[in-house]
Parts: C-alpha cells; structure tokens; sequence
C-alpha cells in the first residue's frame, strides 16, 4: 500500500480504532491478529520500545515483518526509540505503512520525515504529554500524521491525561487535513472527549485486549467517538 492508498483508508474509516499490539498476547499473535480483523480493526498499532527512550523493551523489526503476509491491515508502526533514523530501514522493509518517531528524539525531523514520505510511507511525528505544540508546528509541512500522547510513553495500561486535551484541539487546528492520533489510556469514558478534541485514530491497548468480545469493543468505541459533534453531523 502507498502513502496516498494509507493516508485515504484512514481518512475515509475516521473514526479509527487502532489496536495496540503492545498489550496482544504474543504467545498467540497469529490469533491474535486474525481476530482483531474479525472485530473490525483497520489499523494495527506497533508500539516499539527500545529500553533507552523508554524504559522498557517491546518486539523489534523481525515480529512486525513476521505478520505482514499475516494481515492487509494497515500497520501503524510507533517507534519509541532513541535515533531512529539507524533502524529506519528496518522497519520500512518490515511491512509498515506508516512510521511515527518522537520530536524528543529527533528535535530536527524535517530529514527523517521526508525520507520515510520518500520510501511510500505515511509520516509521523508523536510528542509527550510535557511537549508544547510549538515543538511541531515548524514541521507540519513535512508531516502527515501527529500522534498525541496522553500518557507517558513505554507502558500500558497508564490512565488518560485530560490535561493533554487543550493541546491536542490547539494541534487540531493548525494541523488542516492532516491526520491525529491519539495513544494513552483510550477508553469508554475518554474517546469521545478526544474525539471533540480532534483525533481521528485512536489508539486502545487495554479497552480492547481486556474485553471478552473484540468486535463489541471496537463497535463500543467506535460509536462513541462517532458521538463527538466533528464525527456526528
């Protein structure tokens, strides 16, 4: 799939649940994968951890390759990891149709999003809870997606930082057509606020994985966040 084919699935399937697969069971990812299908999942969300950026370590390049004969999801590719312009290759050739990295490590990402534009991929840029706006509104013609963290990256299951909310509308505004996403602490009781807010992919690790039925988790959120006034008319 090229950036252009990426960026219209999503637009076009807003709004976008996102699994994350950092709270998968990985002893049976194979499962794993085709029921996330099943439940109406578009989007697969790999978070990838490095233990330096983050403290704590995930799968790297060979599992999310590993899957991609797997699946025709797209694959949404998190890099939480210091200079990820060294394992960018990586992860390209691994399958990803989109690749987020963090300003906080790459403070000058102009570069590195274009090239990941260059190879066919959907760029992102994500910042922290503590990152102003302004860190990447220098760089939003270079971007295709923000990803909006609203809890500290490197762990699941953290509870939603609504103080993240004023940011993320500030971000929605100056973002145009652009993408947003939304990762951290997505539940029943916070999705549809930041939906209002303004993202269009939300990130779910624990909303969904815990559930009993992913296909009435993902129709859960997906009907909420559909109830913001953005998605609603």
């Amino acid at each position: 799939m090229n950036r252009e084919d990426t960026i219209a699935r999503l637009r076009g399937g807003r709004p976008v649940i996102a699994p994350s697969m950092l709270k998968c069971d990985y002893g049976n990812l194979n499962d794993e994968v085709a029921r996330l299908a099943s439940a109406g999942a578009s989007v697969l969300h790999w978070d990838v951890m490095d233990g330096h950026f983050v403290p704590n370590l995930s799968y790297g390049a060979m599992v999310i390759a590993g899957m991609r004969d797997r699946s025709k999801l797209v694959f949404d590719g998190h890099l939480m990891i210091s200079e990820p312009e060294r394992y960018l290759d990586d992860y390209m050739k691994a399958g990803l149709d989109s690749i987020t990295f963090h300003i906080e490590a790459v403070p000058e990402p102009a570069s590195l999003l274009k090239r990941i534009r260059a190879a066919g991929k959907v760029a992102g840029l994500a910042l922290n809870p503590e990152t102003p706006a302004e860190a990447v509104l220098p760089f939003l013609n270079d971007c295709d997606m923000l990803l909006v963290m609203t809890v500290h990256p490197g762990f699941g299951g953290q509870q939603f930082m609504p103080d993240v909310l004023p940011k993320l509308a500030k971000l929605r505004e100056a973002a145009g057509d652009r993408l947003i996403s939304v990762d951290g602490g997505i539940a029943a009781e916070t999705i549809t606020a930041a939906a209002t807010a303004g993202a269009d992919v939300f990130v779910a690790g624990s909303a969904v994985f815990d559930a009993p039925d992913y296909g009435a988790a993902v129709t859960d959120l997906v009907r909420r966040a559909s109830a913001a006034p953005r998605f609603s008319h």
